[in-house]
């Protein structure tokens, strides 16, 4: 859509041929259905993949044309600890604005009309062949998402378009989704929520990387925002490994020597009191009680049998409370994709190096970007730069 408006305002007359029923339907599902369009704090270091000129097309448009763009058709902003979203919160309102736009400059869309080809004529012409004609255009932009949520219609078609045209793609991968883990445990602790720092770490144990936040557990294993922000990297580890360690603070807010500390205090606790009782008001009681059974001690017993070591030891679990993950979310659950086509083969204006008039936009593309808005701000971005070189205004390798 963004594309199509940013082509149709500089002077080309636009098509847009839809597979499914209706435009942008999985804009209603972003933000939880508040739609976080952008985030003020934009930079490259929230995105991954293999734009080379990632910083080049944000500087030619970011965060403040977003903003213009979007006031320009009427929509009202605010931001929220630099997300930014539509002022009443809703999705829709988003999607009914790019839709007006689209009606609004005669632009024609083509309902029920999957893409099967794509072929150059050898004439400056692109034949593209769907499921009900074949046309010829002048240029066309390839803009059919990845794999994420297919019931919105991202199938990941497009990626055999573009390789059936010479295009590498990059391994595609689920991203913004929950981790699964190994442990049975987590079974009992399913339902807990709680503010903690997660940390994955790399077959010599060094720490590939940590987010925090509101973690949330599950049958299966963890998940929340803090996971999410996880779960491209540990996609891309797992093609290589089976299992990946990893592990949960429940305290991040507390030092090691603090840790040390509570632990000599919290022997004056020692007595009549059970093994639970001792424990009780450090952390969740669903996650305390598994602590407590991997540090082998029985609930019931009384504490004035703990020694200052042992009680250490449950402490510096609720530390570092182990994980090994085995597998996260698949395409059906994730928000983005990980992976496609290879940016190394785009040239700055979006436009392939393979094939002449033909163009890239969004998530087709190997990038995606962390929770907070940035992988809507990509669509903007690369929409926004396709459809104006795609246009004619500017030609650049």
């Amino acid at each position: 859509m963004m594309a199509a408006i940013t082509a149709a305002r500089e002077g080309a007359k636009v098509t847009i041929l839809e597979a499914g029923d209706m435009l942008g339907k999985k804009i209603l599902a972003t933000g939880n259905g508040r739609c976080n369009l952008g985030n003020m704090k934009l930079n490259i270091d929230h995105y991954h993949g293999s734009c080379y000129f990632l910083q080049v097309a944000l500087n030619e448009f970011g965060t403040a044309q977003t903003i213009s763009f979007f006031d320009d058709l009427g929509l009202m902003i605010k931001e929220k600890d630099g997300y930014l979203y539509p002022y009443c919160e809703q999705a829709s309102v988003v999607l009914d604005a790019l839709r007006n736009e689209i009606k609004a400059l005669g632009i024609t869309v083509r309902f029920h009309s999957k893409v099967l080809e794509i072929q150059p004529n050898g004439k400056q012409r692109i034949i593209v062949k769907s499921i009900n004609d074949t046309c010829a255009y002048d240029r066309v932009i390839l803009t059919c998402g990845g794999k994420a949520s297919p019931k919105t219609g991202s199938d990941g078609s497009g990626y055999e378009l573009a390789r059936k045209l010479g295009h590498r793609i990059v391994e595609v991968i689920p991203a913004l989704t929950y981790l699964k883990c190994k442990e049975k445990y987590f079974k009992s602790i399913a339902g807990v929520r709680a503010d903690a720092l997660v940390k994955l770490y790399g077959k010599n144990k060094e720490i590939l990387c940590e987010e925090q936040g509101e973690l949330q557990l599950t049958e299966r294993g963890i998940s929340g925002i803090p996971v999410f922000q996880l779960s491209q990297m540990a996609g891309r580890q797992m093609i290589k490994e089976k299992e990946l360690k990893a592990s949960i603070d429940f305290l991040p807010f507390v030092s090691m020597e603090e840790i040390k500390s509570y632990a000599k205090d919290r022997m004056k606790l020692c007595g009549e009191r059970s093994v639970a009782e001792f424990f009780n008001g450090i952390i969740n009681k669903k996650v305390i009680t598994v602590i407590l059974k991997l540090s082998g001690l029985e609930l019931t017993n009384p504490s004035r049998n703990l020694s200052p070591k042992k009680v250490l030891e449950v402490l510096m679990l609720a530390k570092k409370f182990p994980c090994t993950i085995v597998g996260s979310g698949d395409f059906e659950s994730c928000q983005v994709c990980s992976g496609g086509v290879d940016c190394g083969q785009i040239s700055k204006s979006m436009e392939s190096k393979l094939v002449k008039g033909l163009y890239f936009a969004g998530e087709i593309l190997d990038v995606d970007g962390r929770c907070g808005g940035y992988n809507l701000q990509w669509a903007w971005t690369s929409g926004s730069l396709a459809g104006k070189h795609a246009a004619g205004r500017q030609e650049e390798n």
